[in-house]
């Protein structure tokens, strides 16, 4: 929740839209931030899609991303093994948790993303 009085006028303060990450439909230099959580590996071309954030953004705008990846350590990379086996616990869902795992294992590391 957020208090208008603190954010200006409530129909102008905050508006959530779905839509493709690789085809925004709003004009250049439209926004100060730019969030995506969990999304920019489920999009087919990453690249795409950073330079479509790249464009909506006003000059100066903040991109934040919001992402799971690969991690340094292949110890730690094997911690994500455990993640299906806690869905299964959890939630009686295993093969949603197995796809989590198998796209963070797809998904490019930190020093590819900061490349593209």
């Amino acid at each position: 929740m957020f208090a208008p009085s603190l954010l200006g006028n409530a129909s102008q303060a905050l508006k959530f839209v779905e839509g493709n990450a690789q085809d925004l439909k709003f004009p250049d230099n439209s926004f100060d931030v730019y969030t995506i959580t969990f999304g920019l590996r489920n999009v087919t071309d990453a690249h795409l899609a950073l330079r479509e954030a790249h464009c909506v953004l006003k000059p100066g705008g903040r991109y934040l991303c919001l992402e799971f990846s690969k991690l340094p350590s292949p110890i730690f990379q094997q911690v994500n093994d455990i993640i299906p086996v806690l869905g299964e616990l959890v939630t009686n869902d295993r093969a949603s948790y197995q796809y989590l795992v198998e796209s963070i294992r797809k998904f490019s590391d930190q020093e590819e993303l900061n490349n593209e």
